[in-house]
């Protein structure tokens, strides 16, 4: 992965954000497997070997897009989540409820192996979000219970619900589902929500 966006040459962003904008475009119209690095390349306006300058394959570029844009998601929603808190986990669940139905909505068609490649980048940082609270905080109140497995048990019921989410067009309102779930999740965390 490139460094850190603030110090990348303003030309090498630009031709970044034009494979990364190309490739959703694609995405949307055609599907993933359907597109080839030539297709995301002509459609960026720049040659396959630029292209490699910046991704290996189109599965890196999926990896690298899905992290990079669910990183700015939480960043930009959960401006207090370096704690725990339940008003965090329950604003977590929102984001990833969103960031699934946002994503279901940029594939032309339902593909397996990219829905499989985003849920894996997505559960991945779900996991390492909320690994860092517990590890922080404490907070499980059964001892027995490893942090790094209830994140995970956790990462899988808040991606797997979102999934739900999207797949039963987005009703309740996310806010009301996040409401209805976060005992659920809590609940994989080790923790009971207090009515």
């Amino acid at each position: 992965m490139l460094p850190n966006h603030e110090k990348i040459d303003p030309r090498v962003r630009r031709t970044r954000q034009s494979i990364e904008q190309a490739f959703v475009e694609l995405v949307r119209e055609r599907g993933f497997q359907a597109i080839s690095v030539q297709d995301i390349a002509g459609r960026a306006g720049i040659n396959r070997a630029t292209f490699y300058a910046h991704f290996p394959d189109k599965f890196d570029l999926l990896n690298q897009f899905t992290r990079d844009s669910f990183q700015k998601e939480v960043d930009q929603r959960m401006f207090n989540a370096c704690h725990f808190s339940m008003d965090n986990l329950r604003e977590l669940i929102v984001v990833v409820c969103e960031f699934v139905g946002e994503t279901h909505d940029h594939c032309a068609v339902s593909e397996q192996q990219f829905q499989s490649m985003v849920a894996n980048q997505v559960r991945t940082q779900i996991t390492g979000l909320l690994d860092h609270w517990l590890e922080t905080a404490a907070l499980i109140e059964d001892a027995r219970i490893p942090p790094g497995l209830a994140a995970i048990a956790a990462s899988w019921a808040i991606y797997g619900l979102a999934t739900e989410w999207s797949r039963a067009k987005r009703t309740p309102p996310v806010e009301q589902y996040a409401d209805l779930v976060l005992p659920l999740v809590a609940t994989n965390l080790g923790l009971t929500v207090h009515a």
